[in-house]
């Protein structure tokens, strides 16, 4: 049975803390609505109603894209393992920048991993869950990042990486700029 509401349990919380993949989804007012699963040791709950999470670079980099428009953000967790379970935290978000204010106190909360692009702030003001019974059973193996993305970013180096970034996590699918490179200078740490 479906249930609602406007923060985040010490039950959920602990559930979200045992996931090792999370969804994220975001829209702009028009265009292509993104969905992208995240994983590794990139998302903390700071309060029931603060979510944090580390965005690193990817191919593309629409959340950020459609924040600039629509701050509406969705994350979803499902129990691929154990109890079956579905829980959504919606709520708004803003991207947090290398440089800007909130940075050394947000990114102190995350390891060091090579292409850190910017961090994820989302305000919680609605959280559903269900059972999650159509969500198959599946061993959790291992996190890919760490023996292939992270390797990837760290051979660029910081320069290779902001080339990076300009090549593909500058503008959208949908040709919506990202926010990426008026937030960060040459100088600063990625």
């Amino acid at each position: 049975m479906p249930s609602s509401a406007d923060r985040l349990s010490d039950g959920q919380i602990a559930h979200i803390r045992s996931q090792p993949l999370f969804f994220v989804a975001t829209a702009a007012p028009t265009g292509r609505v993104n969905l992208s699963p995240k994983g590794m040791d990139t998302l903390r709950v700071l309060t029931p109603n603060r979510i944090v999470w580390l965005s690193l670079s990817g191919s593309g980099n629409e959340t950020a894209a459609h924040l600039l428009e629509d701050s509406r953000m969705t994350l979803m967790f499902c129990a691929f393992e154990g109890k079956a379970g579905i829980l959504r935290a919606y709520g708004t978000a803003r991207a947090v920048y290398p440089g800007g204010r909130d940075w050394p106190n947000l990114s102190g909360l995350f390891p060091d991993m090579a292409g850190t692009r910017q961090i994820f702030d989302l305000t919680v003001d609605l959280v559903q869950t269900s059972c999650g019974t159509g969500v198959p059973v599946m061993r959790f193996e291992r996190q890919r990042g760490p023996d292939e993305l992270l390797p990837f970013y760290d051979a660029l180096g910081a320069d290779g990486v902001r080339a990076y970034w300009g090549r593909k996590n500058a503008v959208s699918l949908d040709g919506r700029p990202t926010g990426i490179s008026t937030n960060l200078r040459s100088d600063e740490r990625i």
